[in-house]
């Protein structure tokens, strides 16, 4: 018997605490699909959901992070065009520099008003609840 289970891959919100106004930490995808990213992956076998983060976070931005909480868990199968994927978002923080690497072509720091528009897989929603939460203190709702 063969199984089609979805991938579970990890999403981190990095808020960089040693800038005003905590902006974020967003990648310019070098593969398919292409625009703008929250820097993550898939978690590997054998491998917890917070250290796939925290490696994550490491190999696309050069930054080690402090995982402050377990956001929220977006599942919808279209989310990412490749395969059906759940994906277990993490806010976090982290200071210093930081530098695209791994899958990055390239790394941008944003303010929350300067997200820019060309977003990959869901991470636009994403973002959206993320900026509710963060200002007004609403968490996402279960998906439909």
């Amino acid at each position: 018997m063969t199984y089609r289970n979805p991938v579970p891959a990890v999403d981190i919100i990095i808020e960089l605490i040693d800038r005003p106004h905590r902006p974020i930490v967003l990648i310019e995808r070098l593969n398919p699909p292409h625009g703008w990213a929250i820097p993550g992956g898939f978690v590997d076998y054998g491998e917890s959901i917070e250290t796939a983060a925290r490696r994550e976070a490491q190999e696309e931005t050069g930054l080690v992070v402090e995982l402050i909480e377990q956001f929220h868990v977006y599942s919808n199968p279209n989310r990412d065009p490749r395969q059906h994927t759940v994906g277990i978002v993490f806010l976090a923080t982290a200071q210093g520099k930081p530098a695209a690497g791994d899958d990055a072509k390239h790394l941008d720091v944003f303010n929350p008003w300067q997200i820019p528009d060309n977003l990959c897989f869901d991470h636009d929603k994403i973002l959206q609840d993320y900026l509710r939460y963060r200002f007004y203190g609403h968490r996402p709702g279960l998906e439909p």
